[in-house]
Formats: structure tokens, C-alpha cells, sequence
């Protein structure tokens, strides 16, 4: 695939953390990083295209092994692709090239794991998931709810992902800080869980109940805002308050190990020129996921 994709025009990134060949061929890999560098409808600090190539340099100076896990999660297989070419015509095109490649990546045997980008990317690969014949969970975890109807004259821009989500799947969302009057009228007939920030750090029980509401299979998508700005700064609309490092890793391990979960997605980095705490957050936080993932008790084995 990735001599195809290359043939075609896509840029390319060194492999994820320098993983030797053996770990990072695409045929013998379990998971495959898809970069999207695309943010054309970003709405208030642009620069989430620079986010997939930040987030790989990072991974250079990852310790591959994982001392929660006792293991080292590379060994299950990490193939990066060329990054995905940014379509000018804008994000209905963007997403329905996103929602192509994760279909193949899907009928090819991976797990997909997108590096964004902009946040709407999420609603191809949501529609590529949903058209796989079971009705589909999605765990957003996000500082803003996402749920307007269309932003800026398009339904595909990155305010929108929630409410496109939520026409194809079960969604349940965690970390929400910010959201419009029309966003909240919504949430009050959607079949739609979500849980505010202030609420989840207030009471930890709150957000173990929500994904109580997840039926498998189940994709995940972490805009990096939901982080508190103190440690996340390099998003496009960074939110007062947000969630520490270790709840996120409580929640995502907790949901890697009891739903099968078919695939996930890292958006909304956008680097800070001399900050390269928060790439290298996004990088750490990719390959913890990819370790929760290989756990061999969890639900989605």
C-alpha cells in the first residue's frame, strides 16, 4: 500500500519512533499511523497541519519500553504511512479521502491510529467504521462538544465532528469545557452522553459511568485540547481548566481493556515554535495508547 500511496504524491515521515524495518513493515504490523496534516477549517489558531510531523520527531526520543505495561508495544507492529496530501477543495473532500484510506486500512486487517490534523478528520474515519456492518461506539474526548449543525458554511468543519458522529454512531463524550446555547438545546433530546470537565474532575465515578454507555465496537478520538492548557498549550483553541495526564491514561486503559476497540485518532496539535513539551506529550500519549491496545486481556483481542 505504501508504494502505491507514495506513487501518488504523498509526502512521507520516518517511521514512527525509528522503529526498525522488522517492526515497521506494513504487511507484518498491527497498527498503522495514517498523518493527516490538515487544518484548512481551522477557526481561531491554524497550524494543526504541523501536527503528524511534530508528533513523529517526538517519537524519536520515546523510551520504547513502557513501564506501566512491563512491555514493549512496538513489538506488536507499528507501520507509519505517507502523510495523507491535503485536499484544497476543502473539508467534505478531506474527510471523504480520510474515510477511503481507513476503509482499506480496515479490509487490509489493521488498526488504525490517525495523527491529525484538524479534528475533522474524525468524520471520515467514523463513516469508514460504520459502514462495517455493526453499530458503532465513540469515545470523544474533547474540551468543546462539537455539536453544530454546520460552522463557517460547511457540516465538515472541525465544530461539526460531534453532530456528524452522532448521525452514524453511539457517542459519548468526555472533558467538554465550552459549547454554544444551540449546542446545549441539542444535548437535551440527542441521544447523546457527555460529560463536563468540571464534573469528571469533581467526581472520577462520573466518567466510569459514561463509558458504561459504550457498546463495542468502539473508535476513539482525542482532541489534545481536553488536556489542561498547563501541559497542552500547542492546541487551536486551548480551554482554562482540562484534565491531567494520568486521568486520561486511567480512562483510556480502562476502555482498551473492556471494549474492542477498532481504532483512534490524536488531533488538533498545533506546535508552538521552542515548545516541544507538548509534541512530545502527543507522541507519548500515541504509543501509550498503541501499548493499552496490545494488552492481551483487554476486550477488543
Amino acid at each position: 500500500m505504501q508504494k502505491e500511496l507514495l506513487a501518488s504524491g504523498w509526502a512521507a515521515y520516518a517511521n514512527f519512533a525509528t522503529l526498525p524495518p522488522e517492526y515497521a513493515d506494513y504487511e507484518k504490523a498491527r497498527f498503522v499511523l495514517l498523518p493527516v496534516p490538515y487544518d484548512r477549517s481551522a477557526s481561531y489558531r491554524p497550524g494543526a497541519r504541523g501536527g503528524p510531523g511534530a508528533i513523529i520527531e517526538a517519537s524519536r526520543y520515546l523510551e520504547l519500553y513502557d513501564e506501566e505495561l512491563q512491555a514493549e508495544p512496538y513489538r506488536a507492529g507499528v507501520h507509519t504511512l505517507p502523510a495523507l496530501e491535503p485536499l484544497a477543495s476543502g473539508p467534505e473532500a478531506m474527510s471523504a479521502r480520510v474515510e477511503e484510506i481507513v476503509g482499506r486500512l480496515l479490509a487490509a486487517g489493521k488498526l488504525p491510529i490517525l495523527l491529525g490534523g484538524e479534528h475533522s478528520l474524525t468524520i471520515g474515519a467514523v463513516r469508514a467504521l460504520s459502514g462495517q456492518g455493526e453499530k458503532l461506539s465513540v469515545l470523544q474526548l474533547d474540551a468543546h462538544a462539537d455539536l453544530r449543525e454546520e460552522y463557517e458554511g460547511t457540516p465538515f468543519s472541525h465544530a461539526c465532528v460531534g453532530r456528524r458522529i452522532a448521525e452514524r454512531a453511539r457517542l459519548v463524550q468526555l472533558g467538554v469545557r465550552s459549547l454554544s446555547a444551540a449546542e446545549a438545546d441539542y444535548l437535551h433530546h440527542a441521544q447523546v452522553t457527555t460529560v463536563y470537565a468540571q464534573e469528571w474532575l469533581e467526581d472520577e465515578q462520573s466518567a466510569e459511568r459514561a463509558l458504561a454507555e459504550l457498546d463495542d465496537p468502539v473508535y476513539i478520538t482525542i482532541d489534545l485540547d481536553v488536556f489542561d492548557p498547563a501541559i497542552m498549550p500547542a492546541t487551536g483553541t486551548p480551554e482554562p481548566g482540562g484534565l491531567g495526564w494520568y486521568a486520561v491514561l486511567r480512562l483510556l486503559r480502562c476502555v482498551c481493556r473492556t471494549h474492542r476497540v477498532l481504532g483512534a485518532d490524536l488531533v488538533e496539535l498545533a506546535p508552538l515554535p521552542g515548545q516541544v513539551a507538548p509534541d512530545f506529550l502527543a507522541a507519548k500519549l500515541a504509543y501509550k495508547l498503541i501499548g493499552y491496545l496490545s494488552e492481551p486481556s483487554r476486550g477488543g483481542s
